[in-house]
């Protein structure tokens, strides 16, 4: 490994499975002090056993202030201050425009933007000069997937707020970009809400559009992170970097 991350202090949301654990891991492997926070203590813990004194748990919900607030508590007393801030969890729901009552709605924005906004936020005044904060979005902004309005709404939200974090944080020395993932083998997949038959059904029309000839790894998601995390990236602000196979371009 190359240890673009030596004696820095991260922080990855969502991290207990699918890209935000793979982050973790990458930026572990890169020297990085981790804080890693999840609703699944259990998996969480299995982060903690590969690195104990690089890495810090903390167990919760990016919809629940309080625990928001632990997390930085617990970060800046065990690190100090903090370098990168991945507001990495998320979720994803098919839910035809139709039936997307309030609830609806408010599940995926409380988790997808108040979740990712609040995080950031609350983590300002402990980001170091020359930090960084990298948003996850999806290739979705760019393009249309039925049953998916209220998600990529979300996602567009997060885009937005990049470009505009990106000027108001740059006088601070603080960097935000984001990664827009494309279609992923995940365990999200399967959490969407679709059977099992019209999930290989949508998986094989998606598949179709990529440019590789299937879904992508986690790890290309994390190498992404990692770039803009980097001091590689130290001249890029506000950018969104699609990592989807070419979906968006056929």
């Amino acid at each position: 490994m190359t240890h673009r991350l030596d004696n820095r202090v991260a922080v990855v949301t969502g991290a207990s499975s699918g890209i935000g654990r793979t982050i973790a891991e990458r930026f572990l492997d890169e020297g990085a002090k981790v804080a890693v926070f999840a609703r699944n203590a259990e998996a969480l813990g299995d982060l903690a056993a590969k690195a104990p004194d690089r890495v810090l748990v903390v167990a919760g919900d990016v919809t629940v202030r309080a625990d928001l607030e632990r997390l930085v508590r617990e970060t800046t007393g065990r690190f100090g201050g903090v370098d990168v801030v991945v507001p990495n969890a998320g979720v994803a729901k098919v839910v035809p425009f139709a039936d997307s009552d309030e609830d609806a709605i408010q599940e995926q924005f409380s988790v997808n933007v108040v979740g990712a906004l609040q995080t950031a936020r609350l983590f300002l005044p402990s980001i170091r000069r020359n930090g960084s904060i990298v948003f996850i979005t999806t290739f979705l902004v760019q393009v249309g997937f039925p049953g998916l309005a209220v998600y990529s709404a979300s996602k567009a939200a997060i885009s937005s707020a990049t470009k505009t974090l990106a000027a108001e944080l740059a006088p601070q020395g603080i960097r935000v970009n984001a990664v827009a993932p494309g279609p992923i083998a995940t365990p999200i997949w399967s959490k969407v809400g679709l059977p099992e038959a019209a999930l290989g059904q949508v998986a094989a029309q998606v598949t179709s559009r990529l440019l590789p000839g299937s879904f992508g790894a986690p790890g290309s998601i994390a190498d992404a992170a990692l770039f803009l995390a980097s001091d590689q990236a130290a001249n890029i602000y506000g950018q969104e970097l699609v990592v989807d196979g070419g979906y968006t371009i056929g």
